[in-house]
């Protein structure tokens, strides 16, 4: 909830100023949105570096101060464990060093009571990043899953603690990037490609997003937002796991809706880069906001 009176401002200011690593941030009368994740956090996209992304898009439609404590290649694990980051990619994101990622967003929550009102998360891709079959993926949920309910407890006690109770705390998955590999590298695909991206279908849907949203939703205020599923265009009805529907995208021709959704909204079917475009981030912004008004 937003506090208007001058005097509490300034001095949660110089509460913040006290911090160990971490940056004051400009005065304003603006409840606050945090932003904790990976690269997706940052809005990262190749050859630019770190964009508003998504916490932009929802920052001006919501009216709140962004404040982004995101590092490209976070894991579950270094977000909890690893000092610093402050993403030298991104100047969107809070510079911070000597703390964890966490330490840097509950300082921040203790220093500004009562305004923060959002807290977004997008966390666990580079947890799995590097598999390429399911039993990979598997292996890496109960310490993501473990990891993630670390996480949404320990900001959701530092938003009670600082009068925050009401904010709301949502996490989000990833579009299904390995199902442009029907394109990329080649297309028509391999064999081994088209396999890869046929397990990933199963991999988001058994293993990946129940595991992120289990952990989310264990908290009160938790939510959780399925990217992966999310129909890019109203007359898609979202992905079709049977990738027997089909349309035309250019320059690609006849593909897979759900495989044209990933090349429409990410950079892997032209680059094989699993970063959003700006539609993408918008896109991903626009799911975020219903849920948040929902």
């Amino acid at each position: 909830m937003a506090v208007a009176a001058t005097a509490v401002l300034a001095m949660a200011s110089s509460l913040l100023v006290a911090l160990p690593g971490v940056s004051p941030a400009a005065a304003t009368t603006h409840p606050y949105e945090l932003t904790l994740g990976d690269s997706y956090s940052i809005g990262y996209q190749p050859g630019i570096g770190g964009t508003p992304g998504y916490t932009g898009y929802l920052a001006g439609k919501l009216g709140l101060q962004p404040e982004n404590f995101g590092c490209g290649g976070a894991t579950t694990t270094s977000l909890l464990h690893s000092a610093g980051c402050g993403d030298p990619a991104s100047q969107h994101a809070v510079p911070y060093s000597g703390i964890t990622q966490e330490a840097a967003a509950l300082q921040f929550i203790a220093a500004h009571k009562g305004q923060v009102k959002l807290v977004t998360v997008s966390i666990g891709g580079n947890d799995f990043d590097s598999c390429s079959t399911a039993a990979c993926v598997d292996a890496a949920m109960p310490t993501m899953g473990k990891n993630v309910k670390a996480l949404v407890g320990s900001l959701t006690t530092a938003l009670a603690k600082a009068s925050d109770a009401s904010a709301k705390i949502i996490g989000l998955t990833y579009p299904d990037v390995d199902l442009g590999l029907f394109v990329y590298p080649t297309q028509p695909p391999s064999s081994a490609s088209e396999s890869q991206a046929r397990q990933s279908i199963l991999a988001f849907d058994d293993l990946i997003n129940p595991t992120l949203k289990k952990a989310y939703l264990s908290v009160p205020r938790g939510s959780f937002v399925d990217v992966t599923s999310a129909p890019y265009k109203e007359a898609t009805k979202g992905d079709d796991t049977s990738l027997s529907i089909t349309e035309q995208v250019a320059p690609y021709g006849t593909v897979p809706v759900a495989v044209g959704e990933v090349c429409q909204l990410t950079y892997f079917c032209s680059q094989g880069n699993i970063h959003a475009h700006t539609a993408g981030y918008d896109f991903i912004g626009a799911l975020v906001l219903a849920d948040y008004r929902s």
